[in-house]
């Protein structure tokens, strides 16, 4: 996460919250192991829920 702001140069307040929204919703979310989820990436388990037709809450 520091490297993403430490080596850019960022204008402003809102230039800064959309290069981390981006990295936390682009990158970080879909790939982050969760232990509600088994601790699988989100896009493992959705998968896992399809093949073994699971409905969601």
């Amino acid at each position: 996460e520091c490297e993403l702001i430490a080596r850019s140069e960022l204008r402003t307040r809102r230039e800064a919250r959309s290069r981390i929204f981006e990295y936390i919703e682009g990158f970080y979310n879909p790939r982050r192991r969760h232990s509600a989820l088994g601790y699988l990436a989100p896009a493992a388990f959705e998968e896992q829920a399809t093949r073994l037709g699971v409905a969601a809450d």
